[in-house]
């Protein structure tokens, strides 16, 4: 056996690069597209958002799907692992308009969407190192950008299969949308956000009366829109003004009250006013109420129109202030009252958002509930409670998927119109993927009416539109093994997206192949701030991973994200950091001792015929924290793993076993109990490294390149076989018998400290007491173990006497 050039310390900066180019370099993680013999295991990874920075939960949630992806590896499977970046978004148009200083909106598409692409090909290199630097171990060949050609291809096919089983439709009617981010957005995309406002109790005159009601409301901009008033046929108050009209102050609108059984009589006075749009009672009102007229007063952009009268050119807000400021000029604000109410805002910038009636591209699928909630059922969830989260999503759903957006960079729509009669006219697929602002639909006329001219369609495809198809994004990475990988085996991923990513990915895998995209899904938690918030730069508290990497290390960080269970969130504290290095620089001395006394040997010329009864104990114990950390670890309960595998190697390995055979290994004649101490050693300390290699890739490398690599046809540890039981007969009488050693040296050990000896110092006699003549038996076998560790010379017994 070569030598090994085992260094003092361990020095993670140094060895975690030189680790990386090493995988890197060699291809480690590479999947291999040509091995049939392998079983797939296929992970649907989460593209982060290339126009961000990575932070602390990104290397929470990828940390604890990347200790899934090595176990499986190590356990036989050919992984096939991908790494893409979503950027078509929204992201990555604030980060292109921050940094050229420029605003999309005001930019032709084809410039801007060039520069979107020569910034992200500009950041995306340094961005995935960041990745590369946590230790995943993801194929970052299989590599993917939302915004690519394979990507804008697949979505538009998406677009066009949908829309031709009638599941896409355009139709004008009430949408979200983002005044701020000036595009329509998905119910998906709406935040809850409970804010301090007032409700403005406003006076209407009776028309032919001298009387007036008082009705109140949160939305007092939005009287120019105001259609209806309605109140509760039951309420005694108002039944007499039924068929009454009343005169709106600021615009002199006649409205007549109606009856409404859905109208809350508790709240505010009684009396409820719609307008359109103020919120989704407004949009129920009028589907109730189909006779009325909409007034639209604002726009796309989130500013009034001349509907608006002399508000047009206003913002919401804006608006609010100059109307409140006009009832009270002449009389009409009775009193104003300040209240808390949950608000809808854009969960991406935090603005509250506005319903306008636009022409919209729609996925119809409500009518699809029962299915959806039958297809999250058949998924194996990882934990088992955030199946909740879905049913309670798919149960709430109140309007079909909106899926055009307004932007100037995304996937185009694939759509033109006949400028004659406006029939729709779809791309062809063999033009995938196109661009209806450059260029033209195959066919030279309209199919409806003979029209050669053509109008494009100017919106995009909202960002999830083309994230939702991941699994078959990636999967035709690697055509010919499409049907291997697709469904995927695991999608991971956080709690907060499970109604974003999750469910849409599960709606177009139902809609397209009517089957689930994957068999497992695997829910992670946050990483939170030390006091338990969630971070935002808002706050200030959010904390850089690579500064943590730089203070500790990766595998110090990775060590910190299998603490918490599964789908549970996890307060940082760089005291688990602090734990993790103590882990690896205990691990790294344990492993130079053990190998300090192995490397003078060539262990394959050393044949022993009886293993000694400690060494099959160590080996027993490795056995059960094998067993163990498999079946925690094939139920992706990872935490539990690492502290099975934490406790075999602390409390048993070095506390015990390293010390039970020191005085074995230290002879200088090879005898028979000398060998199988030195072969258990290197076959015990081989199986804790394989264990812990999914948590703490870098060391467990480094330590396997310098000794093990020698003798191991693998080029890494991370291409090695996961451990396996050695089975051995009487294995309880071997546990017993160990764990009945390691009693009686804890009490010799005991006796030398509560005395001020050294433990080298030798005790003439020691008298053992048993419960039994078995135990006695099987002391009996380790006599010479007990002299030997314990440093004692005579060792007797005392067994209770009325042992039969």
């Amino acid at each position: 056996m070569n030598q090994t050039t085992f260094p003092k310390k361990y020095n993670p900066k140094d060895t975690e690069e030189k680790i990386n180019q090493f995988w890197e370099k060699n291809k480690i993680y590479k999947f291999d597209k040509k091995n049939t013999k392998k079983k797939i295991y296929s992970i649907d990874t989460p593209p982060p958002t290339v126009s961000g920075k990575m932070h602390l939960g990104h290397l929470f949630s990828y940390s604890q799907m990347d200790f899934i992806a090595r176990y499986k590896r190590m356990s036989g499977f050919n992984v096939f692992y991908p790494f893409g970046t979503d950027d078509n978004g929204l992201a990555t148009i604030i980060l292109i308009e921050k940094t050229n200083k420029i605003r999309a909106k005001d930019t032709d598409r084809d410039k801007f969407t060039k520069l979107c692409l020569k910034t992200l090909e500009k950041i995306r290199p340094q961005y995935i190192r960041s990745w590369k630097k946590i230790g995943l171990s993801a194929d970052f060949n299989l590599f993917y950008t939302t915004i690519n050609k394979h990507c804008r291809e697949i979505s538009q096919k998406s677009f066009i299969d949908l829309y031709k089983q009638g599941r896409i439709y355009r139709k004008k009617t009430p949408i979200m949308i983002c005044p701020k981010c000036k595009t329509a957005i998905a119910q998906v995309e709406l935040e809850d956000v409970e804010k301090k406002t007032y409700l403005n109790y406003i006076k209407v005159p009776i028309i032919k009366t001298n009387k007036y009601l008082v009705f109140a409301t949160t939305r007092p901009e939005l009287l120019p829109a105001c259609v209806g008033m309605s109140v509760h046929l039951d309420d005694e108050r108002y039944k007499k003004f039924i068929g009454k009209k009343v005169k709106m102050p600021i615009t002199n609108a006649e409205i007549e009250i109606t009856e409404d059984e859905n109208i809350d009589i508790k709240y505010g006075t009684g009396i409820a006013y719609f307008c359109t749009y103020g919120g989704v009672e407004d949009i129920d009102w009028i589907t109730r109420n189909q006779e009325i007229k909409p007034i639209n007063i604002i726009d796309i952009n989130g500013i009034y129109n001349e509907k608006a009268g002399k508000y047009a050119g206003m913002t919401s807000l804006q608006a609010r202030a100059k109307i409140i400021n006009d009832l009270k000029k002449i009389g009409c604000l009775i009193k104003q009252e300040e209240i808390k109410h949950t608000v809808n805002t854009h969960e991406r910038c935090g603005t509250d958002i506005e319903f306008v009636a636009t022409e919209q591209f729609f996925i119809k699928y409500l009518d699809l509930k029962n299915k959806f909630l039958k297809a999250g059922a058949k998924l194996k969830w990882h934990p088992e409670f955030m199946k909740n989260r879905l049913d309670n999503w798919i149960k709430g759903l109140k309007w079909d998927w909106c899926i055009s957006r307004q932007k100037n960079f995304g996937v185009p729509i694939p759509v033109w119109y006949c400028k004659k009669c406006g029939n729709i006219i779809l791309a062809d697929e063999k033009q995938l993927p196109v661009d209806p602002l450059k260029d033209k639909p195959i066919s030279e006329k309209c199919t409806k009416c003979g029209c050669n001219e053509f109008v494009p369609e100017k919106d995009v495809l909202d960002t999830w539109a083309t994230s939702s198809l991941t699994p078959q994004i990636a999967a035709s990475l690697i055509p010919e093994r499409f049907n291997e990988i697709y469904p995927f085996d695991l999608r991971p991923q956080s709690h907060d997206i499970i109604t974003f990513w999750l469910f849409n990915t599960l709606v177009k895998s139902q809609l397209h192949n009517n089957i689930n995209p994957w068999k497992c899904v695997m829910i992670s938690g946050w990483a939170l701030d030390p006091k338990g918030e969630k971070m935002s730069k808002s706050k200030g508290n959010v904390i850089e991973p690579q500064l943590m990497i730089e203070k500790y290390s990766a595998d110090a960080l990775r060590y910190w994200a299998a603490k918490s269970k599964l789908g549970d969130d996890l307060a940082f504290k760089e005291e688990y950091l602090k734990n993790g290095m103590k882990l690896c620089i205990k691990l790294w001395n344990a492993s130079k001792f053990v190998i300090s006394n192995l490397e003078k040997y060539n262990l394959n010329e050393i044949k022993h015929s009886n293993p000694e009864i400690l060494d099959i104990w160590i080996i027993e114990k490795t056995n059960i924290t094998i067993k163990t950390a498999t079946n925690y670890l094939d139920k992706y309960e990872y935490s539990q793993a690492k502290k099975q595998i934490e406790f075999l190697f602390f409390n048993v390995f070095c506390d015990n076993y390293l010390e039970f055979i020191k005085y074995r290994i230290y002879r200088d004649e090879m005898t028979n109990s000398k060998k199988s101490a030195l072969i258990t050693l290197n076959f015990v300390l081989f199986d804790i490294l394989k264990m812990f290699a999914p948590f703490i890739p870098y060391i467990t490398e480094e330590i396997y390149q310098l000794y093990f690599r020698q003798t191991n046809a693998k080029k890494s540890i991370h291409l090695c076989d996961w451990p396996k039981i050695k089975h051995y007969k009487n294995k309880n009488e071997f546990l017993e018998t160990g764990d009945l050693f390691c009693n009686i040296i804890a009490q010799i050990r005991q006796y030398k400290n509560k005395n001020n000896l050294s433990l080298k110092t030798k005790i003439k006699n020691i008298k053992i007491s048993l419960e039994t003549q078995q135990e006695k038996q099987l002391i009996e076998k380790i006599i010479a173990d007990i002299k030997g560790v314990g440093v004692v010379e005579n060792i007797s017994f005392d067994v209770k006497k009325n042992e039969k």
